[in-house]
């Protein structure tokens, strides 16, 4: 099993929760977050005052899924997220141990 965390613009949420939607993936979390990497935040003007904006809002998607379609997923939020400037945003994979359902008990591949 992976732990899939991907961070993309606010505006290509719902496009990547639908094309996740149509391979068959139906549970994720979803946090507004803010942050920036190489585009360090913007410069703005209101007013006619310059203001430079540090931290830029973002969108953190948690997935856990069976290790066979972590490849698959991450191309289809790469594909859907892309916009083609910078950003974009990143995909991080971690390995997950265990995942236990709390009503259930079910465990791993079965608790997802």
């Amino acid at each position: 099993m992976n732990y899939i965390i991907a961070i993309i613009k606010p505006h290509r949420l719902d496009p990547v929760r639908d094309a996740l939607a149509d391979i068959g993936i139906t549970g994720m979390t979803v946090s507004e977050v803010q942050g920036y990497g190489r585009q360090r935040g913007q410069k703005e003007i209101y007013r006619g005052a310059e203001y430079e904006i540090h931290f830029l809002p973002k969108v953190k998607l948690e997935i856990a899924v069976p290790a066979d379609l972590t490849e698959q997923i991450i191309e289809v939020i790469q594909t859907t997220a892309k916009t083609g400037q910078i950003g974009d945003g990143k995909v991080f994979v971690l390995d997950l141990a265990q995942a236990v359902r709390v009503r259930t008990g079910e465990t791993n591949t079965d608790a997802l």
